[in-house]
């Protein structure tokens, strides 16, 4: 696939298909993506919440099993104390946080993951970002930046806690549609502002922007 012909050394699947009622599913999905992506390739999933919290520690072993370090939202977000359950069952890295709103909700988050996420575009701008790294990083835990990747990206190497950029296909195809600027992940790797352009570095073109303008 794109990500492995690129050197992108970490991918990511959803699981917790139906709100967790396909789990032998789920684990076959596993196998496959670990069968594509070879053993030298990180595999990390993403439960979205969906399952319960005995149903996430037992496919949480299971995962390890097929070497996944990396379990997201294995229970609710909601749930501090299903987190914190799950994170010291299972091996994988137990990891939340994209949903956070203000600095103490990432307070609250903290004490039941392995590593934070924030999302700039849902916590409050790329100040409020800042401030919940800093905050990880005073309770010893990286943070993730979750998607919006161009809009990270400056953030994230300012940080020293950054454990990654979230590299979100799905939005990187808008970016590259309506922006010149964009980064280059081969390799696993981007350099935000090695072209010296101001701020994040993305040109609108508006001639690409024309055809979807409503009103």
């Amino acid at each position: 696939g794109w990500a492995v012909d690129q050197g992108i050394p970490r991918v990511k699947i959803k699981i917790a298909e139906s709100w967790g009622t396909r789990e032998h599913r789920d684990l076959e999905r596993v196998r496959a993506a670990r069968a594509t992506v070879g053993d030298r390739t990180e595999l990390y999933t993403d439960a979205n919440g969906g399952y319960h919290r005995k149903q996430a520690v037992r496919v949480g072993n299971a995962l390890a099993g097929e070497g996944v370090t990396w379990f997201e939202e294995p229970v609710s977000s909601d749930d501090l104390t299903g987190l914190r359950t799950v994170r010291d069952a299972v091996t994988p890295d137990v990891t939340a946080g994209e949903y956070g709103y203000d600095l103490a909700y990432f307070a609250r988050m903290i004490p039941a993951v392995d590593c934070l996420q924030a999302d700039a575009t849902r916590c409050g701008g790329l100040t409020a970002w800042l401030r919940a790294a800093a905050l990880a990083e005073a309770h010893g835990l990286d943070i993730s930046a979750h998607c919006a990747p161009h809009l990270h990206a400056h953030a994230a190497a300012a940080v020293p806690n950054c454990r990654h950029l979230e590299w979100f296909h799905d939005h990187v195809r808008i970016e590259r549609l309506l922006f010149d600027g964009t980064l280059d992940p081969a390799g696993g790797t981007v350099t935000p502002g090695a072209d010296g352009a101001p701020g994040h570095g993305l040109r609108l073109v508006p001639a690409r922007a024309a055809p979807y303008r409503t009103a």
